[in-house]
């Protein structure tokens, strides 16, 4: 586990461009993650949330081989939306800012013009904490 991320390897506070950077990150990962954790626990045990992902085939922590990387990092956004602010760490704020990137991106792209509801588009969103149903 990293350090959290406001300490540098000296002790103090960090720079005010890495907290403000943080800040950033903070305010866009809670832009972009919509459901509340319970929902996103309870979304991650669903069969359609373990259907739809990229598997890199690498065998992640805390889980069996062939895990989507979405669905392992919905459990990591659990883990971040249960810490406390102060209590981040650099790998917190990095797996936020990926959060961030990856809605975006698919927000941008656009889901299916019908069947919305059921579609691996949403499913996929929703691995990552975001339902656009909740738009």
């Amino acid at each position: 586990m990293t350090k959290p991320a406001h300490d540098d390897e000296t002790g103090h506070q960090g720079t005010r461009r890495e907290e403000a950077r943080h800040e950033e990150t903070w305010a866009a990962f809670r832009e972009a993650v919509n459901m509340s954790p319970g929902d996103l626990e309870h979304w991650l045990g669903t069969e359609e949330s373990r259907s739809v992902g990229w598997s890199d085939g690498a065998r992640k922590e805390g889980a069996g081989g062939g895990e989507s990387v979405g669905h392992h990092q919905g459990r990591r956004i659990v883990e971040i939306k249960h810490t406390k602010k102060a209590d981040l760490t650099d790998d917190d704020y990095a797996d936020m800012r990926k959060v961030v990137a990856y809605v975006k991106r698919h927000l941008t792209q656009g889901g299916p013009k019908e069947d919305v509801k059921t579609s691996r588009w949403r499913y996929s969103l929703m691995n990552w904490g975001h339902d656009p149903l909740k738009d």
